[in-house]
């Protein structure tokens, strides 16, 4: 069946609801809908009146004037901006620590089962906050960063890396602002604070280390006699692997992947407690400023939920591209 047959149930979801605000919008001249509009309006009406406070960083401009609802759009920006690159390097960490963890290689063996063993093993809260203290209080000061890479920078104040910058009039990016250190800091490029490598970073491997035993199950579900038979084709091991091994594995991988991503968007929620400005870090900062409770947990319960639908919808329908013909 098509992905385009089999609509996600997530997905449907999303349009029963749009569908029922489309239709409560409509209606809303109905003596009944109209009181609960009016009552919404009443509870939800300070979204519109200035925040009243600052937003550290992320890619949604913001300052104290604008409104609390484009103070909750840029948390919501910033909660994407921190799970995105924490996925990608989840998955693809955890795929190559899945495969480490059935080499032959003795000491690659060990060394993923560690990884594994010790991360999962502790709790994510506890991690993060070692990792920023690590980043915050071990690494030189700004004044004396440490190049990674030419143009890479690290210090307490965070990474600076090159960054394509657009000229006045021009569509495309046409050349690279270059970080330089100075006497006080490093400036230029595009800088990443402790906070956001802290989540980013403590996002990916803790997930890691779950996603290495998902990719670790589906290769071995594969059966033996697949293997075999690349091996009588004449294919080498990276081959096997690569064109036989992970594309039947991924009907095994893919849905239990799904679950691993949503638990990490989720769990980017944690931000909170080492201070990077993400959704639910605003809603409490709007919290304390107005003292609507119910409000601002609705909001963040409804935007996770959102974001949660749109995953698993994304992954369903992938999932259902590879369940009967593997990777193409």
């Amino acid at each position: 069946m098509t992905p385009t047959a089999r609509l996600p149930a997530a997905l449907w979801a999303l349009l029963v609801f749009a569908a029922l605000v489309g239709a409560l919008w409509l209606l809303r001249d109905v003596p009944g809908v109209a009181g609960l509009w009016a009552w919404l309006a009443a509870q939800f009406g300070f979204l519109q009146q200035p925040a009243g406070f600052g937003i550290a960083e992320g890619w949604l401009a913001f300052d104290s004037g604008d409104s609390y609802a484009r103070a909750f759009m840029a948390g919501v920006v910033n909660t994407v901006r921190a799970a995105v690159p924490a996925a990608l390097l989840a998955v693809v960490l955890g795929t190559l620590l899945g495969i480490g963890r059935l080499t032959s290689h003795l000491l690659v063996r060990a060394l993923c089962t560690a990884y594994v063993e010790t991360l999962r093993n502790v709790p994510l809260l506890v991690q993060l906050l070692m990792l920023y203290f690590a980043l915050t209080h071990l690494l030189p000061d700004s004044t004396e960063p440490v190049q990674l890479l030419p143009g890479w920078w690290l210090s307490k104040g965070g990474l600076s890396l090159p960054w394509p910058v657009r000229e006045d009039g021009a569509f495309w990016p046409s050349r690279l602002d270059w970080p330089e250190p100075t006497a006080f800091n490093v400036i230029g490029g595009a800088a990443l604070s402790p906070e956001y490598l802290t989540i980013v970073l403590g996002l990916a491997l803790y997930t890691a280390a779950f996603v290495a035993e998902i990719v670790r199950a589906g290769i071995g579900s594969v059966a033996v006699g697949q293997k075999l038979a690349a091996q009588a084709l004449g294919m080498q091991a990276g081959q096997q692997l690569r064109l036989v091994v992970l594309p039947q594995a991924l009907r095994v991988i893919v849905p239990a992947l799904t679950n691993q991503l949503l638990s990490l968007v989720k769990n980017s929620s944690l931000a909170v407690a080492v201070g990077y400005p993400e959704l639910v870090s605003v809603a409490n900062t709007s919290l304390n400023s107005t003292g609507r409770a119910f409000e601002c947990i609705a909001i963040v319960m409804a935007v996770y939920l959102v974001l949660s639908l749109l995953i698993s919808a994304a992954m369903n329908v992938y999932n259902a591209r590879v369940a009967l013909r593997g990777w193409r």
